[in-house]
């Protein structure tokens, strides 16, 4: 299994932690959910720092295409600030409260009221 890891520094981009969310919540969760190869990844974020990026936990070498469903780019202007790809030494999965993931983050515990 492998890891990577991209971060953007947003101080140049019109895009912010808060418009991303939305990305988040409306498109994005969706699509890498049907990425092949990638087990998991987890969005992360510091606003008032501003800074944007996602850990990500590959099957193997033969890791999916991002850019093939991302839009993340496109929203912020730029490429990633900070890339990197790891190989993972070890997993360990911890008792938890949560059953699942699906919800779970401040994209959605922040959602706006539709209507």
């Amino acid at each position: 299994m492998y890891i990577s890891i991209v971060v953007w520094n947003l101080a140049e981009s019109e895009a912010t932690v808060e418009s991303l969310r939305e990305y988040l919540r409306d498109y994005a969760v969706d699509a890498f959910s049907t990425l092949r190869g990638m087990r998991m990844k987890t969005w992360f974020a510091d606003a008032e720092k501003g800074y944007w990026g996602a850990v990500y936990l590959w099957d193997g070498e033969k890791m999916g295409n991002p850019r093939s469903v991302s839009k993340a780019i496109e929203l912020i202007g730029y490429p990633p600030t900070s890339t990197s790809v790891f190989a993972v030494e070890a997993i360990a999965e911890g008792i938890s409260a949560i059953e699942s993931f699906e919800g779970v983050g401040r994209a959605f515990e922040e959602a706006p009221e539709r209507g």
